[in-house]
């Protein structure tokens, strides 16, 4: 018997090019940021309009965030998630406006409790809408897209309808809490308390859904569950129940969206969260389906490329989101770090 043959295993070395493609999605933000710097010129200008960018970027990140699992896991096409916007939205001011006492408090601690209670409610009821709607309206029609966007619009319609019934027709403005108010001057630039706020909440709840994903058990499955849902039940997982919990879980992640959005547009509308609906698909399907990164990286592009704009040229401001989805697409058919194929 002859012995087997040596093997020696030899790994290919990847090329600077490939180097270069493989981080390109995340050299595009400092890119910009450098970019929109020297055409701004005036730092304090700039400065502003960066803060503002991502603290926007931010917030459609919160709402685009649950959007992009349910897309990439459950192949689901929901024009319903902006109705869980403008509930979220209704909710939470709701509860703000009640807890006038604290809201209007000089204190820190009684107006971040007010609106604490104002995302825990909007979360708790656009979770609980989420489930109804996913046991109602989307479960019957998995699997056929054109069917799903007919019913998931008439879902929307339905619910802002029902908005309307509750709240009344009418815009609904308000102030937001009295130390959110006003600006902090930095380096001769004024930079609105709650868009700092808004940056930090966004940067977090990144973070805490990226060790969520990655190192939980939960996690493992949800991922596991975008790339090969067939393998995961076939290994006992009841990936069922798994696509319920995340289409909860987005439906209160929009809800949260919607009360971070109220509060920097200090209005509140039935059809915010529709309109909305434009910039959390680009973000969804420029960052990539089921990618939680991509979906911030886009996220904040949007945002700030948004604010560079509408300051240099303003009449662009209102194609440049689009302008950018056609070129991601253009250099990246499936986004920018997408976890599934296109389906």
């Amino acid at each position: 018997m002859s012995s087997a043959p040596e093997h020696k295993p030899t790994f290919a070395d990847v090329t600077l090019s490939e180097r270069i493609g493989t981080a390109a999605p995340f050299l595009l933000i400092p890119v910009l940021v450098v970019l929109g710097f020297v055409a701004i010129g005036a730092p304090s200008s700039w400065l502003t309009l960066t803060v503002s960018g991502l603290a926007m970027g931010t917030m459609i990140f919160i709402m685009a965030s649950g959007l992009t699992l349910v897309f990439g896991l459950m192949d689901v096409i929901n024009f319903g998630h902006g109705a869980f916007i403008s509930v979220g939205a209704f909710v939470g001011i709701s509860v703000l406006m009640t807890l006038g006492g604290w809201t209007e408090a000089p204190s820190l601690a009684l107006n971040m409790g007010a609106v604490l209670l104002a995302v825990i409610a909007a979360m708790a009821v656009t979770g609980v809408l989420g489930w109804g709607f996913e046991r109602i309206i989307v479960r019957p029609v998995y699997g056929a897209h054109l069917k799903q966007i007919l019913i998931t619009v008439g879902g929307l319609i339905v619910i802002e309808q029902l908005i309307h019934v509750v709240w009344g027709p009418e815009e609904i403005f308000f102030t937001r809490p009295e130390t959110l108010k006003g600006a902090v001057t930095f380096g001769g630039a004024a930079v609105e308390k709650y868009r700092l706020l808004a940056v930090v909440v966004g940067i977090a709840l990144f973070v805490a859904m990226r060790m969520v994903l990655r190192r939980t058990k939960i996690g493992l499955i949800v991922r596991a569950g975008v790339e090969n849902g067939e393998m995961v039940e076939a290994l006992g997982y009841r990936l069922r129940m798994v696509f319920i919990g995340v289409f909860i879980a987005g439906s209160a992640l929009a809800g949260l969206g919607g009360v971070m959005w109220g509060l920097y547009q200090e209005v509140i509308t039935a059809g915010m969260g529709e309109k909305m609906m434009i910039l959390v698909f680009i973000v969804v399907i420029i960052g990539g389906l089921g990618s939680v990164e991509g979906a911030f990286i886009g996220a904040l592009l949007v945002g700030l490329l948004q604010n560079y704009v509408a300051f240099l040229e303003p009449k662009l401001a209102l194609v440049s989101n689009i302008a950018l989805m056609t070129a991601i697409l253009l250099w990246r058919p499936q986004g920018m770090l997408p976890v599934v194929k296109a389906k």
